[in-house]
């Protein structure tokens, strides 16, 4: 069978008024054939195509668009990179492009530029994993100085106003100072209402900011675009980042976030066309504070059991038994991984914080002194009383009868 350049030759020498002799030759092909090719409209066989150095990998990649949902081709290029791939990227992208979801075109929307250490945003995102088949999720906090885009990233267990305030903690200690604004949603553990134009902020959020000389911002109503340099940052972790991802427990989670993030950080952004990191140099943050202004700010009540129990993130930490606090209320400051139990304002002890949930970890010294079955204070049990009845007597009815002056016959 010919290929298209060699009928190409056979005819372009036939127009030249060679004779099939020659063409034969030159070709090097037999003079039938020839007569064939120039008798009939022969199509040419397509080339087969050569086997591409994705071929091995293309099963993977299917599997991390359909079942991880995993678009982003810088990520597949640097996990591909791991197990031995050594093409370049357009190869990936083109086989990759036909396989994404169709988007549906929107407005296009005007972008807000920012001074250095003017702003930073922060979001809460929602992200599912699979453990032992069931759906499980953890919050991931979300943090980008607006000018730099510088960001960070932590996923905890919950997003309630303590959390959060750590969180905010967390973000002024990687980006090493304060901007002076932080921009947000309007959720409840930041903005409660509106007195006419006069902003109600949730008051231990609006303590925490006073303190710190933050001013605190929110989006208008149904603008999430106005904060859209974390909304993106969100959407770059989900696409980027978890799908995928593999981890033990939280602990092991935020350190592979970390150095994604610290990656991250140190490549061209792709709307400023600088790197975030050498940009950061221009913030001029201002100065974190000491820890104790921030400290109370980190903490939480906790009811002990009447074993010596307190529940945090999931999970039950034992307490020592001196002082007695089984049955009262203690304070919680938990900081960097550090959790410092308070009661009546004096510190009981010291603990690591365990990431995995459910776990219990008694203290050794939680009954130390304790009776195995402890005798209960009596006076503070609800207390009622018995007394004895009134002594009735016992009389003849003849009595009752000579009182009355009844007479009985016999």
């Amino acid at each position: 069978m010919l290929r298209s350049g060699t009928i190409n030759t056979i005819h372009e020498l036939a127009t030249q008024g060679k004779s099939i002799r020659e063409i034969a030759r030159t070709v090097g092909i037999a003079r039938n054939t020839v007569r064939r090719c120039l008798r009939g409209k022969r199509e040419a066989v397509p080339r087969p195509k050569r086997g591409s150095v994705l071929d091995p990998y293309k099963g993977q990649i299917r599997q991390w668009i359909q079942q991880d949902h995993l678009y982003n081709c810088e990520t597949m290029l640097s996990r591909l990179r791991e197990m031995g791939y050594r093409g370049n990227a357009t190869i990936l992208r083109d086989f990759v492009r036909p396989l994404r979801p169709r988007k549906v075109g929107h407005h296009p929307i005007m972008r807000y530029e920012t001074k250095p250490g003017e702003q930073m945003q922060y979001d809460w995102g929602e992200f599912h994993y699979e453990q032992e088949g069931q759906d499980r999720k953890v919050y991931g906090f979300t943090a980008v100085l607006s000018y730099s885009r510088m960001r960070f990233i932590t996923f905890v267990k919950r997003c309630d106003a303590p959390t959060m305030l750590r969180c905010i903690m967390e973000a002024f200690e990687y980006f090493g100072g304060l901007p002076k604004a932080a921009l947000t949603d309007r959720m409840k553990s930041v903005f409660l209402d509106m007195d006419g134009k006069t902003p109600i902020w949730n008051p231990l959020f609006a303590d925490f900011m006073a303190s710190l000389g933050v001013s605190p911002r929110v989006c208008k109503p149904f603008k999430p675009q106005t904060k859209g340099k974390v909304e993106r940052s969100v959407g770059v972790i989900k696409n980027g980042f978890w799908p995928g991802v593999h981890f033990t427990d939280i602990d092991h989670l935020n350190g592979q976030a970390k150095l994604w993030c610290d990656r991250l950080n140190q490549k061209v952004h792709r709307t400023t066309r600088k790197v975030p990191m050498d940009m950061w140099v221009e913030e001029n943050l201002t100065p974190l504070p000491k820890e104790f202004a921030w400290e109370r700010f980190g903490a939480e009540e906790r009811k002990v059991s009447w074993d010596g129990f307190i529940s945090y993130d999931g999970v039950s930490y034992g307490l020592p038994a001196d002082p007695p606090v089984a049955g009262s209320v203690v304070l919680v400051r938990e900081r960097k991984l550090e959790l410092r139990i308070y009661h009546q304002g004096q510190l009981i002890t010291t603990l690591t914080k365990r990431p995995r949930s459910h776990d219990i970890v008694q203290h050794p010294d939680q009954f130390k002194g304790v009776e195995p079955v402890a005798p209960l204070n009596r006076t503070d049990r609800p207390l009622g009383h018995q007394v004895a009845g009134p002594v009735v007597s016992v009389r003849n009815l003849a009595e009752y009868d000579q009182l009355f002056g009844v007479e009985v016959s016999s």
